[in-house]
């Protein structure tokens, strides 16, 4: 399948037939450039919905446009043209209701270093208009869901990577909102923090709150119920992970050969099969790959310096939507 040809419907999911937290209808985006009238197009008709009670990620490369759109969402920016419906709330029409209903856990740290734990919450919760006992309840709750109760007192520049991040959740959950946005919630994180973080995610989950994350992790990926996948500006799929995975249809062979051009071509008439040369290796999608590896090897003999064969990924997927690798897209 070519790229330029490739179905970018989304199946039918999880959110079919359920409540939606989120509606994104073809939101497009642009920033101007460095002549007055030039406008550089960063979204391009986005859209994807989001089922209440669903871990839903955007996945893509630096570059492809969830910062942006992560913006859009959480109404620091206004989209050139589409709209954004969050429980039915328009994000133009009424942002401060829209508000309401949104948590946000930025990228970037967005706690004062220099207060406690306990006094950055204190700070988020006077901004919503909490006071009193109503406030000194919710922070003492968050508190303890977060595993914080007993670094309450703790300076944040004290904390590891891992307890600051369980900070900025809590601050963006202390107004109870329906719909946590998190931008990249696990960069500079260790392997134990970000374990930490998605058993976390998974209690968020079991007690029905919404969750749309950014990120460009595979593995991270995975762990959501459903996806859409980001490409310069587009979505280029969406689905649960296994129903992207699916559309592969077999086995991902990757052959190292003298000449991948002049090997690609060959193969192509030879097995009748599609051989997109990348960054200097030819991809093979086949069924039963470890069968078909010594018909290809018998065939091409001194041709291939090396071969290998997996399961698809994500990885994959993209590859087949977009003709060009995950890490491609950055350049």
């Amino acid at each position: 399948m070519s790229p330029e040809k490739a179905a970018v419907e989304e199946r039918p999911s999880a959110a079919a037939g359920r409540a939606l937290a989120l509606e994104v209808e073809a939101v497009s985006f642009a920033y101007p450039g460095r002549r007055s009238a030039e406008r550089v197009p960063a979204l391009d008709g986005v859209s994807f919905n989001v089922g209440k009670g669903e871990v839903f990620g955007l996945l893509g490369p630096n570059g492809g446009g969830k910062t942006t759109l992560f913006k859009v969402l959480s109404t620091a920016s206004l989209p050139s043209s589409g709209r954004a419906l969050v429980f039915g709330r328009d994000l133009i029409a009424d942002p401060a209701g829209a508000r309401r209903d949104i948590g946000i856990v930025f990228q970037s740290p967005s706690l004062d270093r220099k207060l406690t734990v306990k006094e950055n919450l204190t700070h988020q919760g006077r901004l919503y208009g909490w006071t009193g006992r109503r406030l000194e309840a919710r922070i003492g709750e968050l508190l303890s869901r977060t595993g914080l109760s007993s670094r309450a007192s703790d300076l944040v520049e004290t904390l590891s990577g891992g307890l600051q991040r369980r900070a900025e959740i809590a601050k963006g959950m202390l107004h109870v909102p329906k719909l946590l946005l998190m931008d990249e919630p696990t960069t500079g994180l260790d392997p134990g923090a970000r374990r930490d973080f998605w058993t976390y995610v998974a209690e968020l989950k079991r007690e029905g709150m919404t969750i749309l994350l950014t990120t460009h992790l595979m593995e991270e990926a995975e762990r959501c119920d459903r996806l859409a996948i980001l490409s310069r500006g587009k979505v280029v799929a969406g689905g649960t992970p296994a129903e992207l995975k699916e559309e592969i249809g077999g086995d991902v062979i990757t052959v190292l050969a003298r000449d991948p051009a002049a090997f690609s071509a060959a193969a192509r008439k030879r097995f009748g099969l599609e051989a997109l040369v990348l960054d200097g290796t030819v991809r093979i999608e086949r069924e039963k790959g470890h069968e078909f590896i010594p018909d290809l090897v018998g065939t091409f003999p001194g041709e291939i310096l090396s071969v290998t064969v997996g399961k698809p990924t994500l990885e994959d997927v993209f590859v087949r939507r977009t003709g060009h690798r995950f890490w491609g897209e950055e350049k």
